[in-house]
């Protein structure tokens, strides 16, 4: 914790949490065995930034792309997400953290959409950290997701056209009345955002790991935070208008 300006802590931390199958590999072990641990470095990660008095994180779990994976490799992801649902809503709900799962419904077995509005019913008075979990997300899906519910209400004339702003945008999307993204987080070399928070993370701080996820510790979470303390923030302004951290 040294070095980091618990007054200057980012609100909303974006995690791309990449490289558990590879991790698995490097040592021998199984996807199942890669996916596990990530689960578990999850639960760590969540802990921690609720200790530290960050208010927002959001995890990228499942893409809608994911599906295109192995039918065992899928259903493997599945079995370790019905178990992570009820030990985390045990363990996350002990801590005060608020759980929220974001992205589309279609495809999700019911019996996981049961869990997940369990897990967000029993988590939604929590006070500490928010824990949003995009799982079936696809960023470009989110906004057209926002699109047509704002459609809809000009259609009903509820609105206007006139009335479409960015921040009328803001509310309707999965992560509506919290912050955008501060500080964005890709584990295990990867220098892209695979479709993740487009419309949060306009002006967040970027962080690339060359760890992979399960060994990316509270240490590394430390270093991102330094790193993105040490920036100056513009949000599009001249050097001169500089939004210190």
């Amino acid at each position: 914790m040294e070095d980091i300006d618990i007054q200057n802590l980012p609100k909303h931390i974006g995690i791309i949490m990449d490289g558990n199958r590879r991790w698995a590999k490097e040592r021998g072990l199984t996807t199942k065995d890669g996916h596990k641990e990530g689960s578990k470095n999850l639960e760590r990660t969540a802990k921690f930034c609720n200790n530290i008095g960050i208010k927002y994180l959001t995890v990228y779990a499942f893409s809608t792309e994911n599906w295109k994976r192995t039918k065992e490799e899928v259903s493997t992801l599945m079995f370790i997400l019905r178990a992570n649902l009820d030990s985390m809503l045990r363990k996350m709900d002990l801590e005060n953290i608020r759980l929220r799962v974001i992205g589309e419904k279609e495809n999700i077995p019911p019996d996981i959409q049961n869990k997940i509005n369990k897990l967000m019913e029993k988590t939604k008075d929590n006070t500490g950290l928010t824990l949003n979990i995009a799982f079936n997300y696809g960023g470009r899906n989110e906004i057209v997701h926002a699109t047509k519910v704002i459609a809809e209400k000009v259609k009903n004339g509820e609105i206007s056209v006139d009335d479409i702003t960015p921040e009328l945008i803001s509310d309707n999307i999965y992560t509506a009345n919290q912050p955008d993204l501060d500080l964005l987080i890709r584990t295990s070399r990867e220098l892209r955002t695979s479709g993740f928070l487009p419309w949060q993370s306009t002006y967040a701080e970027f962080y690339f790991s060359d760890k992979y996820w399960p060994e990316f510790l509270e240490e590394d979470l430390v270093e991102a935070i330094k790193a993105y303390q040490k920036r100056n923030r513009r949000f599009g302004g001249r050097p001169d208008e500089v939004v210190k951290v």
